[in-house]
């Protein structure tokens, strides 16, 4: 593992040196969400090294070509969209820190899922049905275990953004319409605080049944 510090807010961060690539990668502090830039051709010493903010390289890179909106193979904290890919949906990945990758598959999902855990899950089935969602099912069925390292997100047409009986019913964090997701920052953080604090309750419930 290669040790680095954020320039912006001085969090030590640790990466895996084997997905970087031979080259100059931009990803977002996960904490400060400053962009930074790390080149794995620099480090004469891998032990420690520093991050440095994309705005504060005197001269641009020359970046290879490639499709902006597929971040698969880059480094940095995931979001994926599950199902019918949407701008609006990569948008507003974009806009929390996330970088977007795509599966339309369910079960290409999952594997995904297990190889990168992604923070935050989109699930924007083609067509909605009653629940369960049978046509996410490999995606839809996670452990709880697993279920509770990342944040899931149902977009449609027909939700009621916030609906919680709709996310109870369909097993997600979150509901939102197709057309609130100009506001889904917003909407993000609102609902992750309120599940932060459900599961910061649940836990100290759980604590104190195992010390008694």
């Amino acid at each position: 593992m290669i040790r680095i510090t954020c320039t912006s807010c001085q969090k030590p961060l640790s990466l895996d040196e084997t997905k970087l690539p031979m080259k100059e990668v931009a990803f977002p502090c996960p904490v400060c969400k400053v962009k930074l830039t790390v080149d794995r051709r620099k480090f004469e010493n891998p032990a420690e090294s520093a991050a440095v903010p994309e705005t504060a390289q005197p001269h641009v890179q020359q970046q290879a070509h490639h499709d902006e909106d597929d971040h698969e193979n880059e480094f940095g904290a995931k979001a994926l969209i599950v199902g019918t890919d949407n701008p609006v949906i990569r948008q507003s990945a974009k806009l929390i820190g996330y970088l977007p990758v795509h599966h339309a598959d369910a079960a290409k999902a999952r594997e995904f899922f297990n190889q990168e855990l992604p923070q935050v899950v989109f699930v924007n089935p083609a067509q909605m049905t009653a629940p369960p969602l049978e046509a996410m099912g490999a995606i839809m069925s996670l452990v709880p275990a697993e279920r509770r390292k990342t944040f899931f997100v149902l977009v449609a047409d027909n939700l009621r953004t916030l609906d919680g009986n709709a996310a109870f019913l369909y097993g997600v964090n979150l509901v939102v319409a197709t057309k609130d997701l100009p506001q889904f920052p917003q909407i993000f953080r609102d609902a992750h605080a309120a599940h932060e604090r459900l599961y910061a309750s649940m836990t100290a419930v759980l604590r104190e049944k195992q010390l008694t």
